[in-house]
């Protein structure tokens, strides 16, 4: 195959994905979209660069905060609510993008491991355009906040491309050559990394396609590779491996422990490779909250089985390096990619994205043997068969996509599919509320809390819908409250107890049969584990707030909302209790919080504040002048 042949039958590959991907463009937000895009508003249109720097700089889905996908969604929409389909559409192209540059990769890669011209350009457009059609990458693709992952990926490939082109230096112009290897290293590596942290294994990654060279000339001198591929693997290696804590208790908002988790990513990580090697239409989607724990060696079985398989492939992959590089590279690099995600960080377990980087080159054996198989039978045989097998995945990705752009029929499915789910059974008992089943939806929850007595998200959206349905009673708030002290701590129960309270308060009828009853379950959850978190422990004091508010009860608002000012220390939070306050006509207490919350304010540190200091300047100013002007009118109307 040459070079034009195999760059115009992938154009055509990535033409047929572009036409897939299009019928999911339709589709709605959903999961994590919600919350890392929803601050797109929070300012009102994002049409200045203070404005754009301050939701840029304010992530919180990784420790980098992930800036660099943060502005990305900026070339979508500058507000929220939005429309998801432009959102999609760009991902689309970035999934395109990413497979034009593995192409490329793959290229410069097999020119480095000197192989003939011909098996290359076979090899690359065959191995690149079974990852572009893939449907297990339909999940990365069409789940908005997953631009993350691509784009992590998107720079990784870009410094490996770069890595590769200026290794073809080496021989003629050794320091550039040098320079410019470093310089793709070193930049892409701070690019994949701000754009998800798994980016910064980059300099791993290309240790190990360096690892699995076959050809020995013209090779990086060790000393270079030492301190720029070496240092950096053993670095981020050291930061990862540094969280090795095997206590029974030591993420009190998982339900897995460190053992644990090493033990079921074993069957996860061989889960995932059936799924990349024998692809199916649809996975198990994003509620994994359920996935069966692996308690031990032997709990269930299949976790001994699958480390041992991980451990003969890994053997084989070290053993069979000189033999089939390339066999090496799929799993060596598959492995390496998993390190951060896979392994001992306290991540949630399962999510199909983290393969979208880690296997970028798993289909370059299955590329090679069908090139060895072209030697041995009659070549048209076997692009017929290339043919059969990039038809599937289409045909594959196609149906998957059509699943993916209906996200109600979307979330449906994967409720019915993953019963051991919390998640997935609220999403049921939400349909249930939706389509006018108040009644039905909670006698669901019911037998669901019986279920999974584990559950902090059923055990208050069950309290939820009865509020809803106004049905609940003394009795709900007390069993609930008993119920929350045997279970662990979830961030979506808190999420629950936030719309509990924000419909409560809102509602004239409900405010006064309930908002007691919800300070008692508030006060009780203060007694439990849940106020370890930190999360709790700082809505707490502001949702009583919010509920004595509402009630006119004003001396126990502003306590609560005096203590919640304190343990937020965030001014943005901290100007919007003092607005509840004024909002409510007491703007004289309102005066009073101001006046504290800048006292904390002025503590802070600048580089926390989520805007300039100049800019919460011009606020707090302006809330005085206006709260001022407001008293002076009540005192003359006196």
């Amino acid at each position: 195959m040459s070079k034009n042949q195999s760059f115009s039958l992938l154009l055509l590959v990535l033409s047929i994905t572009f036409i897939i991907y299009s019928y999911g463009f339709k589709a709605d937000f959903i999961f994590d979209d919600y919350p890392n895009l929803q601050d797109l508003g929070n300012y009102g249109d994002i049409n200045t660069w203070d404005k754009a720097k301050n939701f840029i700089s304010n992530g919180f889905s990784g420790p980098t905060g992930r800036p660099i996908s943060l502005a990305s969604f900026l070339l979508n929409d500058n507000t929220w609510p939005s429309i998801a389909s432009s959102f999609k559409y760009t991902n689309t192209l970035i999934h395109l993008l990413n497979g034009l540059f593995l192409y490329w990769a793959i290229i410069l890669i097999l020119q480095s491991y000197k192989y003939k011209v011909e098996k290359i350009f076979w090899i690359a457009f065959i191995a690149s355009s079974i990852w572009i059609l893939h449907p297990y990458f339909v999940s990365t693709t069409l789940y908005v906040v997953q631009r993350m992952a691509q784009l992590a990926t998107l720079f990784s490939l870009i410094g490996i491309v770069g890595y590769f082109k200026a290794r073809q230096l080496l021989m003629n112009k050794p320091l550039q050559a040098y320079f410019y290897m470093a310089i793709s290293i070193g930049i892409c590596t701070v690019l994949a990394t701000y754009s998800k942290e798994n980016g910064a294994l980059l300099p791993l990654l290309i240790l190990v396609l360096e690892f699995c060279n076959p050809n020995k000339e013209n090779k990086p001198i060790w000393q270079w590779r030492a301190l720029c591929l070496w240092l950096p693997s053993i670095l981020v290696l050291y930061i990862i491996f540094r969280e090795l804590n095997f206590s029974e208790n030591l993420w009190p908002n998982r339900n897995f422990n460190q053992v644990e988790r090493l033990y079921s990513e074993s069957r996860i990580v061989v889960e995932y490779l059936y799924h990349l090697i024998i692809p199916q239409i649809e996975g198990r989607g994003l509620y994994q909250d359920g996935y069966l724990i692996s308690k031990s060696l032997m709990q269930p079985i299949t976790t001994l089985y699958s480390i041992l398989f991980l451990i003969v492939l890994l053997f084989l992959a070290f053993i069979l390096k000189n033999r089939f590089p390339l066999f090496s590279v799929a799993i060596l690099f598959f492995f390496a990619a998993h390190m951060m995600e896979s392994t001992v960080l306290g991540l949630e377990l399962y999510f199909e994205h983290r393969n979208y980087l880690s296997a970028l080159f798993l289909f370059l054996p299955i590329a090679s043997g069908l090139y060895l198989l072209r030697e041995k039978i009659e070549p048209k045989l076997v692009i017929f068969i290339i043919f059969i097998i990039l038809s599937l995945l289409a045909f594959f990705s196609f149906e998957r996509v059509k699943l993916w752009g209906d996200s109600e029929k979307l979330q449906l499915y994967w409720a019915k599919n993953t019963p051991n789910s919390a998640r997935a059974q609220n999403v049921l008992a939400s349909y249930l509320l939706r389509s006018g089943k108040a009644y039905e939806s909670i006698i669901f929850l019911e037998s669901q809390v019986k279920h999974k007595p584990e559950s902090a998200l059923l055990n208050m959206q069950l309290l939820l819908h009865k509020i809803y349905t106004n049905s609940a009673v003394e009795k709900d708030f007390l069993e609930t409250s008993e119920r929350l002290k045997q279970q662990a701590f979830d961030a979506q129960a808190v999420q629950a107890l936030r719309n509990i309270t924000e419909y409560i308060a809102e509602d004239d009828g409900l405010k006064f049969k309930y908002a007691l009853n919800l300070i008692n379950l508030i006060d009780r959850m203060q007694n439990t584990h849940h106020n370890d978190i930190s999360v709790f422990w700082r809505v707490a004091p502001y949702l009583k707030a919010q509920l004595y508010l509402s009630l006119k009860d004003y001396d126990n608002a502003f306590e609560n909302y005096d203590i919640a000012i304190k343990r937020y220390n965030d001014i943005e939070s901290n100007l919007m209790m003092v607005a509840e306050l004024a909002s409510a006509g007491r703007e004289s207490d309102a005066q009073n919080l101001l006046e504290k919350s800048e006292i904390l304010y002025l503590a802070q540190n600048e580089k926390t504040l989520r805007r300039s200091k100049s800019e919460y300047n011009m606020e707090i100013s302006r809330i005085k002048k206006l709260l001022l002007t407001e008293l002076a009118q009540l005192n003359k109307a006196k």
